[in-house]
């Protein structure tokens, strides 16, 4: 066994490599893509031409939309001209009358319309928004984001580098329950450790992409171009979906740290959690079972086998076997640090990650059964195959 845990150290002090410079490489909201430097610049005086479209989509948010609203309200855009639209869809719980409430004139609730045959829920509602949207840049903010003062200033700055195409970015995670600790992090924790980032933006390739649909932002003709909402109407993984479609029309994606000026809180329980990845887990994969099958034991062997051995051969007395496993895994909790410091999670959080891993598999096996019965995947109240 020393052999295979020898080899597994190896890959992982590989990985480690790449995962330190990986984040290195992530450009910071509010500096030029491709720049990584620490700073943040100001908007500049030739953006104040720019207008900036701030679109929330709304689905029984209730105790979110006030929050997310009044830290948007609260950002400043440095003079610059921007509107906030808020999409009521559907919802039972009174958000749109909160939506409304809160923004003292200031914000647009549109009532979002039936959801037709074909369409997804957010997908429909986001594409209701950017018809209405009279911005040359649109920002898709999930109503549970949060927004720090000097974040859309930051946003435009942004846009003024690009020039056009999309710019997404992982928000700062915040988590409560253990089921949230465990699994949420690891979002981040593979887009470190397996997509080189300079290939999100430098390559044509949509494979090599990485979004957030909490925070999308796009140019308005990139949008257009790409077929916006519409083209991928019935994918499951929208935001992904989206980014793939910018670049397949010949846009460019960037792929920024948006920890800073951005955070927010996905889910509240495990059941939200459960139900969260398993909808999207298979489809992010491409529906692929070899694909996931592979994962499954690539990730068992890196990540849960060494602490696993580790544990076993502390209990039955062979301390001198445990050696190798116990390298493997100091190495692989090395490679969680990096990935949570890029996402600006505790330290300890790293400590998780044997734990965390078996979770992940568990949902991706029942996100795999969902698209294989009958039963599919409920979210927000609804039903999707």
């Amino acid at each position: 066994m020393n052999v295979f845990f020898q080899a597994v150290t190896g890959i992982l002090l590989l990985q480690l490599l790449f995962a330190m410079w990986n984040a290195a490489q992530l450009p910071k909201l509010g500096a030029a893509p491709g720049a990584r430097a620490a700073q943040v610049l100001p908007a500049p005086a030739s953006s104040r031409s720019l207008r900036l479209s701030v679109l929330i989509p709304a689905r029984n948010e209730a105790d979110n939309i006030g929050d997310c609203l009044s830290s948007v309200l609260a950002s400043s855009t440095g003079g610059i001209g921007a509107e906030i639209i808020v999409l009521d869809d559907s919802s039972t719980d009174g958000t749109g009358g909160i939506a409304e409430a809160t923004g003292g004139g200031r914000i647009r609730v549109l009532k979002g319309r039936p959801l037709p045959e074909g369409w997804l829920g957010k997908s429909h509602a986001c594409a209701q928004l950017a018809e209405a949207a009279s911005g040359e840049w649109l920002l898709f903010l999930d109503a549970d984001v949060r927004l720090q003062q000097g974040a859309l200033q930051e946003v435009l700055s942004a846009a003024e580098a690009a020039g056009g195409g999309m710019i997404t970015g992982f928000p700062r995670q915040m988590t409560g329950t253990w089921l949230e600790r465990l699994v949420v992090p690891l979002m981040v924790f593979t887009i470190i450790c397996h997509l080189p980032i300079p290939l999100v933006r430098g390559s044509r390739d949509p494979r090599f992409v990485a979004a957030h649909g909490g925070f999308i932002l796009i140019h308005r003709d990139s949008y257009n171009i790409c077929g916006g909402h519409e083209a991928i109407r019935s994918e499951l993984v929208d935001d992904m979906a989206l980014a793939r479609a910018v670049k397949r029309s010949g846009g460019t994606v960037t792929l920024m740290d948006v920890t800073e000026q951005v955070f927010m809180r996905m889910y509240h329980n495990a059941r939200q959690v459960w139900n969260g990845y398993r909808k999207n887990i298979y489809a992010g994969i491409g529906r692929s079972p070899v694909l996931l099958l592979g994962v499954l034991i690539a990730y068992l062997s890196l990540y849960a086998v060494p602490a696993a051995a580790v544990l076993y051969y502390g209990l039955s007395g062979q301390p001198g076997a445990a050696l190798w496993p116990a390298a493997a895994l100091l190495a692989g909790l090395a490679v969680k640090r990096t990935s949570d410091a890029a996402g600006r999670q505790p330290f300890w959080f790293c400590l998780l990650l044997p734990a965390g891993i078996l979770c992940l598999l568990l949902i991706a096996v029942a996100s795999w059964r969902g698209s294989r019965t009958r039963a599919g995947y409920e979210w927000k109240g609804r039903r999707y195959g």
